[in-house]
């Protein structure tokens, strides 16, 4: 029995050489059937996804081609040399892998990428790819070694190429250019007023290596041309709505914050504010700071640039977006009109989600009972004639959505205003506001049906006190993705309302077309009819066309028109603008 087992350990050891030499072999021939080239299974903002990961030798950093082969304008003929390829029509940076797939950015393109291309390690990667594979074939081991995780040769290759930062840091894109305008106002005397400006749209990560992040869109005027400013647009208006925001966000930390005009994350009901908040984590759920700024977006229910605002607030969140989840924030505010205290309240916002198919979302203001100084005195300077709210509900706004399927859904949802409004009615026929059209009890739903086409509609009955009777509100939309094949989408809108503030209709047509991918074009037309004692504007219509060019891999080209008339609003306006986008 010691005889048997002694001459087993001598052909043991007899051989183990033989397999410590070829084990390295064996692994390289492994290695070596691994691809070098991988499918585009799915692209969505810019990012392509691979279907091949880490497993097939794919790293971080690695740039890969994308060609396209030429299809014959004819039937082949018989023996022809197949077609050759096009050339390079993209050009991918690998930015993320996963062990079966990886993420790509488009660095540069001349044709849109498609599900189903397929991509190319460059040469000087598969150059690298083969290095190492060579290196590793030839490296002779003194004796047998057990790797139990990662084998030392590889990462001994991978320490030895300097490695590129994150790609999350210091990137920006975004496009930044210079404009110019001019307005030909249509009133009596007739006037053409000239401007220069600029026009920024940025997103930078993890700006200077921090953990704060830029985004944002800004339009601006610096000089006038023509030695009067400009008179007042919707243009202008719109513009003014813009979001430019730099946020903290660190996952490696409990504190949060942000600045600019932004909305707060936890309670977008509070509409948007040019200021910033700060705040910081208890656990994974529960999320306190503060917050202040003004009202700067005239879209906004109580829009006042001299308004001031200022409050603290709690959030608790928890779940997860493949299944349930919850938010809920409420707070504190206090609000002020040149430094003179003017509502006290209390904001709740809730939200319950359940995968796409259910989601309830309220949001709710409480006031404090105040002093109300009429604006006589207020201006006058008399006597203090004040009169006292007793506070209550200020306003209020509940939807409920359900979704059973991807192509439908049906949506019930209550809407309730107790003061006037203060947005600029000059935007009602943008869309801007038609949150704040429809009060009262509504049901609406919206259904894809097949040919690309999209139905929606709201219906519902507004009931306030003082009323003599319920009025009906209603709303009409049609979508047509794609008009006859020509690449043409179709938007048509109608919607008659009453509201506390006003009552009206409204009638929208919007056309657009994208031709290539760097090629768009947009044609928007309305005409309203509004009665409110906030605006003595009853009637007007407009025409608003819209191109975006980029002729080169870092040129854009944009040019506008907008034809206006109506109330004080008669003027045409054209828009130039020619920049740089990265």
């Amino acid at each position: 029995m010691a005889v048997a087992v002694t001459r087993e350990r001598i052909i043991i050891f007899s051989i183990a050489p033989f397999l410590a030499a070829l084990l390295p072999s064996l692994i390289f021939a492994q290695r070596a059937v691994e691809p070098t080239s991988f499918r585009v299974k799915y692209i969505a903002q810019g990012a392509v996804y691979l279907d091949g990961g880490r497993a097939a030798g794919l790293k971080e950093g690695q740039k890969l081609l994308i060609r396209r082969a030429v299809v014959p304008a004819g039937p082949a003929s018989p023996g022809a040399a197949p077609a050759a390829p096009s050339g390079i029509i993209a050009t991918l940076n690998v930015i993320s892998v996963a062990t079966a797939s990886a993420v790509c950015e488009i660095a540069s393109s001349t044709e849109p990428v498609r599900v189903g291309d397929t991509a190319q390690l460059a040469g000087e990667e598969v150059k690298a790819v083969q290095e190492e594979r060579r290196l590793f074939g030839m490296r002779a081991y003194p004796q047998l070694v057990t790797f139990d995780a990662l084998d030392p040769v590889i990462e001994e290759a991978r320490a030895s190429v300097p490695r590129p930062p994150s790609p999350e840091i210091n990137r920006i894109r975004g496009r930044i250019g210079f404009e110019y305008s001019t307005v030909l106002a249509r009133n009596n005397p007739a006037t053409t007023n000239s401007e220069v400006g600029m026009v920024a749209r940025l997103e930078m990560t993890r700006v200077a290596g921090s953990y704060w992040n830029f985004s944002g869109y800004w339009r601006g005027r610096f000089t006038s041309l023509s030695g009067g400013g400009q008179p007042a647009t919707i243009t202008d208006m719109i513009n003014r709505t813009y979001h430019a925001s730099l946020i903290y966000d660190n996952p490696n930390s409990r504190w949060v914050a942000g600045g600019g005009r932004l909305y707060l994350p936890w309670a977008s009901s509070l509409d948007t504010m040019d200021g910033g908040y700060f705040g910081r984590k208890y656990g994974e759920r529960t999320t306190a700071g503060v917050f202040a700024g003004t009202t700067p977006n005239p879209s906004s229910y109580d829009y006042n640039p001299d308004r001031r605002m200022g409050g603290a607030f709690v959030n608790l969140s928890g779940g997860s977006y493949e299944d349930f989840r919850y938010t809920t924030t409420f707070g504190v505010a206090l609000t002020s009109l040149g430094w003179h205290a003017e509502r006290q309240f209390a904001f709740l916002e809730t939200g319950f989600f359940f995968k796409r198919y259910f989601s309830l979302y309220e949001s709710l203001q409480v006031d404090a009972p105040h002093a109300i100084v009429s604006s006589s005195s207020a201006t006058m300077g008399s006597t203090n004639s004040a009169t006292t709210s007793t506070g209550g509900v200020n306003r209020s706004f509940l939807t409920l959505r359900y979704q059973p399927h991807r192509r439908f859904s049906l949506d019930l949802s209550h809407t309730y205003f107790r003061d006037f409004p203060t947005f600029d009615p000059a935007l009602m026929g943008t869309g801007l506001l038609d949150r704040y059209l429809f009060q009262g009890l509504n049901v609406g739903g919206r259904i894809e049906l097949p040919k690309k086409i999209t139905l929606s509609t709201g219906v519902g009955r507004s009931s306030r006190t003082g009323d003599a009777r319920s009025s009906w509100n209603q709303f009409y939309g049609v979508t047509l993705a794609e008009v006859w094949h020509t690449g043409v989408r179709v938007d048509l809108r109608y919607s008659r309302f009453s509201s506390a503030f006003g009552s009206g209709n409204y009638r929208a047509l919007s056309l657009s077309k994208q031709f290539t991918e760097s090629l768009r074009w947009d044609l928007q037309g309305g005409l309203q009819n509004f009665a409110s004692p906030l605006t003595t504007s009853t009637r007007s219509h407009f025409v608003n066309t819209y191109l975006d060019w980029s002729p080169g891999k870092s040129i854009f080209l944009q040019a506008a028109y907008t034809w206006q008339r109506g109330g004080s609003m008669n003027y045409d306006q054209m828009i130039f603008t020619i920049g740089r986008r990265f």
